[in-house]
């Protein structure tokens, strides 16, 4: 597990398949390289897409190389030099290498913007300390420019047992903490929330929502009720095998003129 990581539960439940966007991502093979495109419709009609491929060649994995309608290009490289440590390359609007090491109960990152020399980020985790926790932190160094020296650095802790999943991240120098709770309630039913902790606003509920898939010739349901009062849920099907629909809308309250919708295929 990466630093990064160490609140996925919570957060993937309540921040995954919601959209407002109308999009088809399609998924094929063609020869050794995989194949995916992905369109999306935007709020005057018009249609962009984007093309990309995986695909491996000498030890050097091309994890994703993208060309988007703006005329852009997306690069993520990695390779395994040594067992247990992984080196990557991204590029995107900028340019960073990064490492991945794990030996034993411990994992660290470290990248390096390349494109602006400006920045370096590194992060470790520590696994199993005790039976279902997990503890870390992590830290940005600005190396040029007159913000130069240490710019963030935070702590996390994550404990799961039994039904239970709960992680605490600190965020903006220690000056808040971010709490997210998981809890199944049964093999159908999950609930999460999100709340932050400062010494400006002790509470401060972010999110809570839920899942449910016991309805199996329906989908799956998702729902959650944001801080700003928003209700969001989302409908997640297999139409076909290996087609995915996705269904989601949100609304302001109890004010129906915000109405937002998103439908997403995937194939």
């Amino acid at each position: 597990m990466k630093f990064s990581d160490i609140s996925k539960p919570s957060k993937d439940l309540l921040s995954d398949d919601y959209t407002s966007s109308v999009t088809l991502k399609a998924k094929g093979k063609a020869g050794p390289i995989g194949v995916t495109i992905e369109t999306e419709r935007s709020a005057a009609g018009t249609l962009s897409s984007k093309i990309g491929g995986k695909f491996s060649y000498a030890g050097l994995n091309f994890d994703k190389v993208q060309a988007k309608a703006d005329g852009s290009t997306v690069l993520e490289t990695s390779l395994v030099p040594i067992q247990g440590c992984k080196m990557t390359f991204k590029a995107n609007k900028g340019a960073d290498i990064g490492v991945e090491y794990t030996t034993g109960s411990i994992t660290t990152t470290g990248s390096l913007d390349v494109l602006n020399m400006s920045k370096l980020s590194t992060s470790a985790i520590c696994l199993g300390v005790a039976p279902g926790i997990n503890v870390g932190g992590d830290l940005s160094y600005n190396i040029s420019g007159d913000k130069a020296g240490l710019s963030s650095y935070n702590v996390g802790a994550s404990y799961a047992t039994g039904k239970l999943s709960t992680s605490v991240t600190s965020a903006s120098k220690l000056s808040q903490f971010n709490v997210g709770v998981l809890y199944k309630v049964n093999s159908d039913l999950s609930l999460a929330s999100s709340t932050t902790h400062s010494s400006k606003k002790s509470c401060d509920v972010l999110a809570f929502g839920g899942i449910y898939t016991g309805l199996g010739s329906v989908g799956t349901i998702k729902a959650k009720l944001g801080s700003n009062g928003v209700t969001s849920a989302c409908l997640i099907k297999e139409v076909a095998p290996k087609v995915n629909v996705t269904a989601s809308g949100s609304v302001s309250g109890t004010d129906f003129s915000t109405f937002k919708y998103g439908f997403g295929v995937t194939m």
